[in-house]
C-alpha cells in the first residue's frame, strides 16, 4: 500500500505517476477507438481529445455499448497526467475501472469495424503488418 501523500521524488511519488500515465492511456485508448469508428463511418472531427464530443459524432444508428458513459470520465486523464497541478490521486478502484472502461470500447470499436460481433478483443489485434 502507498502512503498517502509519498515524498516528492521517493520511488512511492514514482509509482503515483506511473499509475497516473496508465490512466491517461486508456483515455488515449477510448478516444482513438471512437475516433477509429468516427473515420469508419466516414465521419470528420476536430482534433480533440474530450470524448463526450467525439460520442456526439457518432450517428444515431451506432448502437454504443454501456461502458461510454464511463468513458466519458476518461476525459479527465488527458490534462491530468499531462500538467502539474493539485489533482485528486487516482485510487486503486479508479484505475481498475478506466482500464476495463477502455478494453470495452476499445473491442466495441473492433467489432464495429471488423464487422465481426462475437470475436474481437483488445488483445488480439491485427495491425496488418
Amino acid at each position: 500500500m502507498l502512503p498517502e501523500t509519498p515524498p516528492l521524488g521517493s520511488a512511492a511519488d514514482w509509482l503515483r505517476h506511473a499509475r497516473s500515465d496508465l490512466c491517461f492511456h486508456t483515455q488515449q485508448a477510448v478516444e482513438k477507438s471512437i475516433k477509429a469508428v468516427l473515420i469508419h463511418r466516414g465521419i470528420e472531427f476536430r482534433k480533440i481529445h474530450h470524448i463526450d464530443y467525439l460520442i456526439g459524432l457518432l450517428p444515431a444508428e451506432v448502437s454504443l455499448p454501456p461502458e461510454i458513459v464511463d468513458a466519458v470520465g476518461l476525459t479527465t486523464y488527458a490534462v491530468m497526467s499531462r500538467y502539474p497541478g493539485d489533482y485528486e490521486k487516482v485510487t486503486e478502484e479508479a484505475y481498475q475501472e478506466a482500464v476495463r472502461t477502455a478494453q470495452a470500447i476499445f473491442a466495441w470499436a473492433g467489432r464495429i469495424i471488423t464487422g465481426d460481433s462475437q470475436s474481437f478483443s483488445p488483445t488480439h489485434v491485427d495491425t496488418g503488418d
